[in-house]
């Protein structure tokens, strides 16, 4: 059904249950490359992974979440006089202390800060209020052919929240993507993909040991989602993010490979994500360590040649997705 098809075909009274509530941590307008033509990004917290090289680690709490840039910071104090439950000192280092486990997300040192070194990550959104924001941009995705993509994190953490949005989505005539690690109750998973019309999954590791290590869980599962959604005739771009030391031998980019190519064509490319450390000092903010401190990425020559071993088993291998 095209998205005139179903703009025709939405009534008020097919409505979901559009009040209820799920946490969003950013909504990213005009992107193009997560799905096709131009996209509005829903980026939804929490995550069952835990990867080493998140670039997005504050979407790992399915809470909302205080973060604070150094560099920003003045000295003026107003965050430490200001809370109301005493989350900040200054130690006898003069070392700036946050008590996170204090926090009650009321917004006071956010509302103070005068540099603008204080932000709370995370608000609750409804599905209206998510559609509102998707709407804003109706318009460009009529012309270029896009839509919405809910993010993470990992979106099906929130599945109930996730499922609604893309009903309504589809309900309004918008085409839906999702970005997902897959790893997720199979059954869960099935009913989110029956409202999904473009997937875009990772896959971090072929090894289920190595994918153990590496993200805290092992892979069968995430393997067996993927799997799934090929038989279910989904379309699929399968993404390898490319982690210096972690999963870039060629002997794991060719049993990707194998694997990506024994889906069938519903899937529309194997992309290939080179390692950037951009996502580092959002670990600080958070007051967590980087496991990958120090890590330089891949040679422009070391890509290439994961490039080369991809596309002997792939038929559209792209680099940088």
């Amino acid at each position: 059904m095209t998205w005139k098809e179903r703009q025709h075909s939405f009534r008020l009274s097919d409505r979901y249950n559009a009040a209820l509530t799920g946490t969003v941590f950013d909504i990213q307008r005009f992107s193009v490359h997560d799905g096709n033509g131009i996209r509005t990004l829903v980026f939804l917290k929490g995550c069952p992974l835990h990867c080493m090289w998140c670039q997005n680690p504050e979407s790992m709490s399915p809470k909302p979440e205080l973060m604070r840039l150094p560099h920003l910071c003045i000295g003026c104090g107003k965050c430490i006089e200001k809370c109301p439950e005493n989350v900040f000192s200054i130690d006898s280092e003069g070392a700036f202390i946050v008590e996170r486990d204090k926090c009650t997300y009321c917004g006071e040192c956010v509302a103070h800060c005068y540099a603008g070194a204080m932000t709370i990550v995370g608000r609750y959104m409804t599905v209206d209020d998510v559609m509102e924001e998707v709407e804003r941009d109706r318009h460009f995705y009529e012309t270029s052919g896009g839509g919405v993509t809910f993010s993470g994190g990992e979106p099906t953490m929130q599945a109930e929240f996730l499922l609604e949005c893309l009903c309504e989505a589809h309900r309004r005539g918008l085409h839906t993507a999702i970005e997902t690690c897959a790893m997720v109750r199979s059954d869960v998973f099935e009913r989110i993909l029956e409202h999904t019309d473009l997937v875009l999954t990772d896959i971090k590791h072929m090894d289920s040991a190595q994918h153990r290590r590496l993200t805290g869980a092992p892979n069968e599962l995430v393997l067996r989602n993927i799997s799934n959604a090929a038989a279910m005739g989904k379309k699929l771009r399968i993404r390898v993010p490319l982690i210096p030391g972690c999963n870039d031998s060629v002997e794991n980019i060719e049993a990707t490979a194998k694997f990506v190519s024994s889906l069938g064509s519903n899937v529309e490319s194997l992309d290939i994500l080179p390692y950037h450390r951009l996502g580092e000092p959002k670990w600080e903010q958070l007051d967590r360590t980087y496991p990958l401190h120090g890590i330089e990425p891949n040679a422009k020559e070391t890509v290439l040649t994961m490039h080369g071993v991809a596309q002997k088993y792939v038929e559209s291998v792209t680099i940088g997705g």
